[in-house]
């Protein structure tokens, strides 16, 4: 079945169906010959380990998941930790990397869907006819092995709507390969920075996306499993379903936090500029406040239909949020709303998301929202708060990265998923 990652003592199921995908984890000792998991869903799980394989202390076990479903069985392989090497013949390597390859048509450029910081995304076809998306680690990505184990780590622990379903990996050599479910819209930037294809998000559409992204947020930040703050919430990382529901994807960058936990320090800075908290772009500071300010330049980008770095070079307003600042100060925070949304808007909602935005993104992590406010204040019709000026800038962070050389800052290339 090709080469597997795998974690000592820990094994990973997941269930695929028409209606839900579920997720589970325990421990699994070798002494336990488990081969059958019956679930609430009426679905059967089966676990099946090689029979050289039991018995022997000295080595890791291989796991091999399956579903059986009324609609058919779909095979998928848990991938959790650290490399694999077993029995297998060159034979069966080669047919299972032959069976990766062909699901995108030997990822052909007309399967191509988008390019992240992990490598290409590829538009593929189970034999079952069930379309997917498959993301290929690529060679020269700043993003390797660690990031590919903990988007699987994390994402496979993580049930939401709003969040985008794995459905399974695979590891062949030095292929990397993640499997998704397929996003027809593929990724929101390539509607909203597309002057042909911005007016296709209506108010109405917006709106719910915005919505959507605020409750997976805080679904991420406070009634998950794990407490998990993204690092890299933007554009390019938000999907859209065949009904433009978002689905937060790429948690590549992503870290857990203990539920007692409030912040985190790193020396490397990762993440996409325009996006970036001062806090955490200056000194490496992290929280879930960092998610919170990026999704404060998100919902500006959302209803002006700009992006925050086209303003880089702007003499009168050094960004998309000094821009929204000025025109809400002045009164006159209707001339931020994309035009192209011509008259399909609610004068009230758009309001109300400038000026939660401009609350997002306040300078000081402690000045911010959580998610659970701005969740509240999105779908309430009380008064939010008045926001202060921001002032951070990445004319700043610049002169910052002049003195420390300690913090490294990458870009990724926004393009659809």
């Amino acid at each position: 079945m090709g080469t597997f990652l795998s974690l000592p003592l820990l094994f990973l199921f997941l269930a695929i169906s028409s209606e839900t995908c579920l997720a589970a984890t325990d421990t699994l000792t070798q002494s336990q010959p488990i081969t059958q998991f019956p679930s609430s869903a009426g679905e059967d799980l089966f676990l099946r380990l090689a029979s050289s394989e039991l018995g022997k202390d000295d080595k890791k076990e291989k796991l091999i998941v399956g579903l059986t479903t009324a609609s058919g069985a779909i095979l998928l392989v848990a991938v959790i930790y650290g490399l694999y090497d077993g029995e297998q013949t060159e034979e069966e390597r080669r047919k299972q990397k032959a069976r990766s390859i062909a699901a995108t048509n030997h990822f052909s450029l007309n399967s191509k869907l988008g390019e992240g910081g992990f490598g290409p995304v590829f538009k593929g076809k189970l034999q079952d006819g069930q379309e997917i998306a498959v993301k290929r680690l690529s060679r020269c990505s700043g993003q390797g092995i660690e990031e590919f184990k903990n988007e699987i780590i994390l994402i496979s622990r993580l049930q939401h709507r709003n969040l985008v379903r794995l459905l399974g990996c695979c590891i062949e050599g030095e292929e990397m390969l993640i499997v998704y479910e397929f996003m027809p819209n593929k990724s929101l930037d390539t509607f909203l920075f597309d002057p042909n294809r911005r007016g296709e998000l209506d108010w109405a559409k917006r709106f719910n996306i915005i919505q959507g992204i605020a409750r997976g947020l805080l679904y991420l930040h406070r009634d998950s499993c794990l407490k998990i703050i993204h690092r890299d919430l933007k554009a390019s990382n938000i999907l859209l379903d065949e009904d433009m529901n978002p689905k937060i994807s790429d948690f590549g960058l992503a870290r857990t936090f203990l539920y007692t936990q409030e912040l985190a320090n790193t020396h490397k800075v990762v993440g996409t500029y325009g996006y970036m908290s001062p806090e955490y772009a200056m000194g490496g500071i992290f929280s879930e406040k960092s998610d919170v300010f990026s999704f404060g330049v998100l919902l500006l980008e959302i209803v002006s239909g700009r992006k925050n770095t086209s303003f880089y070079h702007n003499e009168q307003y050094t960004s998309l949020l000094g821009y929204a600042w000025v025109l809400w100060n002045e009164g006159s925070a209707m001339d931020f709303m994309d035009q192209a949304l011509a008259e399909s808007f609610s004068l009230g909602e758009v309001i109300r998301c400038i000026n939660v935005a401009l609350l997002c993104v306040q300078d000081f992590a402690t000045d911010r929202p959580t998610m659970s406010h701005v969740v509240l204040m999105l779908s309430s019709k009380t008064d939010c708060p008045q926001p202060k000026q921001p002032t951070f800038t990445f004319q700043s962070l610049f002169q910052s990265r002049s003195n420390d050389t300690a913090n490294v800052i990458t870009t990724s290339i926004v393009e659809g998923r």
